[in-house]
């Protein structure tokens, strides 16, 4: 990642420090500065909600002997360990491979770098796809639009758009983890209700029919299959995005009744004749079911079915209702199966960045994991000024994490989410064991810590206060003082 100069001073307990902060700069990719590398005891990030810094790297130090004032000390405990962490990222949209591709191709590759190399970059490590479109592609299609299954194939505007950006990506970072996700199945294979079952041809709303679980099941199985043969794993599924949800511009409402019957009859023995890894994850929609009275706790009507919760890894969910403390209830009582939050976006209503920043850290980064999520990720990657590309129907007042100028396709605006998914990112590696915390606290501050595979400490912090807090992190062996900013999030890593 490149680096420019900022000297800025920056109180970090009792020392006066001077840091540099990588150009994530809403200006271009422009950067005539020279690459400067320091390095301390712990690595610390920091951004603060007014811009005055936005992803700073301040290199700081021990204290020379452990820390006695235990009245704002957080105590990190490696000893207490929570769940295994995947990862973080962003949605690729065909709208964000459309922009991309028309980057330079050296710019795109600076671009791609600074979101995705876990060690020159700020290390996004999962990512989540559509199968088929999404409302954010540049057409309505499936993967088999003409009907019969014998007729699958992936289509053109994936292999010309998606495919190259996963390969671009994958490229710089080789253990990405990818999720798929259908936001509908094939029309001929809808009907209207799962009483008439009239055929129902249209690209929103409609259930899946029955007769056609057997081909939905292989319509999965040679998707995986057919990404598997271009090099690109999926490391998990959903079976419906949102599928309480009638209305997008792509859409398929699927009750937990459905989804349970299609995995024991056909998605699960399909994958298990495959022999195909790729875990099923269930649900996908928001904390509150839509306030649908029938599907309250969708998946865990789902595990109840013991055939079906035999080939279920887990659940995932959206923000857009309800509250993250869901993933803890459904957690404390199906403790074995994984959690994941796999959705939210931004948008023009009510947007900014202060607010947005520490509400969605507060509740979709140390929230979700706090909640034992296993991974975050927002939605989407890149979308111009106007929001575009995007489909009738479906959102057309949503930002990207990144904003591209389509007058120039080069001046990048970053948004708040790409700050939240990057202070995650850069200091909680694939693989990490949430790990306990103990000790002071205080109204609007909120953290989490993990242990890395590489045996460092990492800990995310919020402070959505007005005044400046504090504290002291200590592992036992070692500690330093922090002061963290008003409406600030800081990151820090060091070595146990």
């Amino acid at each position: 990642m490149r680096y420019q100069i900022m000297y800025i001073p920056i109180f970090i307990g009792l020392f006066l420090v001077v840091g540099f902060a990588p150009s994530c700069n809403p200006a271009g990719l422009d950067d005539p500065d020279p690459i400067i590398e320091e390095t301390g005891d712990v690595d610390l990030y920091v951004s603060y909600a007014n811009k005055s810094l936005l992803f700073e790297h301040i290199p700081i130090f021990f204290n020379e002997k452990l820390n006695k004032d235990f009245t704002s000390t957080i105590w990190v405990d490696p000893t207490t360990k929570y769940q295994e962490i995947d990862g973080f990222g962003v949605a690729i949209t065909g709208s964000s491979c459309y922009n991309l591709l028309h980057m330079t191709d050296e710019n795109r590759e600076d671009l791609l770098k600074e979101t995705f190399d876990p060690v020159e970059g700020v290390g996004y490590s999962y990512i989540r796809i559509s199968i088929g479109c999404s409302d954010f592609s540049l057409d309505e299609y499936t993967c088999c639009d003409t009907p019969g299954i014998e007729n699958f194939a992936i289509h053109d505007l994936d292999k010309r758009d998606l495919i190259p950006i996963l390969k671009e990506i994958l490229a710089i970072n080789p253990n990405l983890k990818i999720m798929a996700s259908p936001w509908t199945c094939p029309r001929w294979m809808k009907v209207n209700n799962l009483n008439q079952l009239e055929p129902y041809e249209s690209w929103t709303s409609g259930q899946l029919n029955p007769l056609y679980y057997q081909d939905y099941a292989t319509y999965f199985v040679k998707f995986i299959e057919g990404m598997e043969q271009e090099g690109i794993p999926i490391e998990s599924i959903t079976i419906q995005n949102e599928p309480l949800n009638r209305g997008n511009s792509a859409s398929l409402y699927m009750t937990w009744q459905e989804q349970a019957a299609f995995i024991k009859n056909a998605m699960g023995p399909a994958f298990q004749d495959a022999g195909l890894d790729t875990k099923i994850v269930v649900f996908d929609h928001n904390f509150n079911y839509d306030n649908v009275s029938d599907q309250q706790d969708y998946p865990l009507k789902i595990y109840a079915d013991a055939e079906a919760a035999s080939y279920v890894d887990g659940a995932a969910y959206h923000a857009y209702g309800g509250n993250v403390s869901e993933m803890l209830a459904v957690h404390n009582t199906a403790p074995d199966k994984n959690l994941y939050f796999t959705e939210m976006s931004i948008g023009s209503w009510s947007y900014s960045f202060e607010s947005d920043l520490m509400w969605s850290m507060k509740n979709l980064g140390i929230g979700v994991l706090n909640n034992y999520g296993k991974a975050v990720i927002v939605w989407n990657y890149m979308l111009d000024e106007n929001g575009a590309p995007n489909r009738p129907g479906g959102c057309t007042t949503c930002y990207g994490a990144i904003e591209i100028d389509s007058k120039d396709f080069k001046t990048l605006d970053r948004k708040s989410h790409y700050y939240l998914i990057a202070h995650l990112s850069k200091v909680i590696s694939p693989g990490s064991t949430r790990i306990g915390t103990n000790g002071y606290t205080t109204d609007n501050l909120y953290y989490t810590a993990v242990a890395n595979p590489d045996g460092t400490i990492g800990v995310v912090l919020l402070n959505d206060s007005e005044h400046s807090i504090k504290i002291t992190l200590d592992d036992e062996n070692h500690s330093f003082p922090l002061t963290i900013a008003p409406k600030s999030i800081a990151s820090c890593k060091w070595k146990k």
